[in-house]
Formats: structure tokens, C-alpha cells, sequence
């Protein structure tokens, strides 16, 4: 087993995903499956995993019940919009 010692700044990023492109994990999973495949060179304390974590962007995708509330309030939102265009153009 190596000596634990802290990764290079800027390299625990490309730890992550490099952890997550295997398999979905939750943050002491990230940190576990680093230190056993570095062979226990990389030990990532909450301190730095889950800041590291906080910087990366959630990806939100509607579902099918999401796409149809939306053309739903699109279609709302253009009858509202109608009836305003009506009464302003009112004589």
C-alpha cells in the first residue's frame, strides 16, 4: 500500500469523474473507491470531497409528465396572452 499523501490541486475533479464514469456513487463512495484504486495513496476527507462536489452542475431533464405540464402552461400562457392582445387592441 502507498504512503497517503494529498492529491496535486486541481486533480480531484478528474478523480470524481473518473469514479463516477464507472458507477453512480454518493460522496463517501467517491472517496472510498479513490483511496482503493490509488492503493491508498489518495485519502479524500469530507473537507475536500464534498466542496468539490458542490462545484459540479446538476443536470435536470423533464420527465414525460414534465414535457406535457409544460406545453400545458404554454398553452395557458397563449390564451392569456391572446385575450390581453384583444383587449389592448380594443377601439
Amino acid at each position: 500500500m502507498a504512503k497517503a499523501t494529498d492529491v496535486i490541486q486541481g486533480t480531484l475533479d478528474l478523480l470524481i469523474l473518473k469514479a463516477l464514469a464507472l458507477n453512480p456513487m454518493h460522496g463517501w463512495g467517491i472517496s472510498d473507491h479513490i483511496r482503493r484504486m490509488s492503493g491508498g495513496a489518495f485519502k479524500i476527507g469530507q473537507g475536500s470531497m464534498y466542496p468539490a462536489l458542490h462545484r459540479f452542475a446538476r443536470l435536470y431533464e423533464l420527465t414525460p409528465a414534465g414535457k406535457h405540464a409544460l406545453e400545458n402552461e404554454i398553452a395557458v400562457w397563449r390564451s392569456y396572452t391572446s385575450a390581453m392582445d384583444l383587449v389592448i387592441q380594443a377601439q
